[in-house]
């Protein structure tokens, strides 16, 4: 009898010291993503709440999770912001600043100034700027990544996982660096962007690396209306059932986004047309 895929993922041992976690997933003819992803053990009126809490946090980013809270109450949800704050910091919305924060610090990490203070930004590949948001699914969340060239507004290259580590940030990277090369790379101080192989693959290239200061929202602010634009424009509209429904519709819309949405910034021209101006 053929075992399905739930059995034989519930035969993976994590802690096994004779066989490592990827060698299981492959005997056992599982991925490793389709191992992980299990809608982060949130039970369903959870994941309830952070669906509400995601779209008035996009509408409302000043909301912490005492306003949440209050906000939860007043739609028909008794919780105590105790849960709000835990599903805030699952789902990466700091409560003191008004910014998605889902790459967590590293205090024994290097930090860079903040490079684009009073900097005109006048040409493509002048300035990329990549950050990290939360999208959710039907049953669940992933996370998505983007790059974007500061002067189209163009999404150079994105990535999505079912994880914050280092790797789909890296991909992202090697990805939009097959496509050209900017002047400064700007992110926050996380974690994924402050680590070494990170920084390393930016600096080989001679490329400045330029970092939020702490708590302040605004030093991205361009990727932070791009995740405003995708969720209420795509995501929330389209409701995906699963990971590879979502890659495949975000992949739709940043299209969609590059190549025929028009930016009044822009003169209503397209970011990919902007874009072309560096050639």
């Amino acid at each position: 009898m053929e075992l399905s895929r739930d059995a034989r993922k519930g035969m993976i041992a994590p802690n096994l010291d004779q066989i490592s976690l990827a060698r299981q997933c492959e005997l056992l003819d599982v991925s490793r993503s389709g191992y992980y992803y299990r809608s982060a053990g949130e039970s369903e009126y959870n994941l309830t709440l952070m669906r509400l809490i995601d779209e008035q946090y996009t509408k409302r980013p000043f909301y912490g999770s005492p306003r949440m809270t209050v906000w939860l109450r007043r739609q028909g949800h008794p919780v105590n912001e105790k849960r709000v704050a835990r599903l805030m910091t699952l789902m990466g919305l700091q409560a003191i600043y008004p910014k998605p924060n889902l790459s967590i610090g590293n205090q024994k990490a290097s930090k860079y100034p903040y490079l684009l203070r009073g900097v005109k930004i006048e040409r493509p590949n002048q300035v990329w700027a990549s950050d990290i948001t939360y999208i959710r699914l039907s049953k669940g969340f992933i996370y998505l990544t983007a790059i974007m060239d500061w002067r189209s507004r163009y999404v150079v290259s994105w990535a999505v996982s079912i994880s914050l580590e280092t790797e789909f940030c890296l991909a992202a990277l090697e990805q939009a660096l097959q496509q050209g090369r900017p002047e400064i790379f700007n992110t926050d101080q996380g974690v994924q962007f402050t680590d070494r192989n990170f920084i390393d693959k930016l600096e080989s290239k001679g490329i400045l690396v330029s970092m939020d200061g702490k708590g302040r929202c605004f030093d991205n602010i361009f990727t932070e209306r791009l995740w405003r634009t995708v969720k209420c424009e795509d995501v929330y509209l389209k409701n995906y059932e699963s990971v590879s429904e979502a890659k495949q519709g975000l992949r739709e819309y940043l299209e969609f986004y590059n190549n025929e949405r028009p930016h009044q910034a822009l003169g209503y021209r397209t970011p990919a047309e902007v874009w072309a101006q560096k050639f």
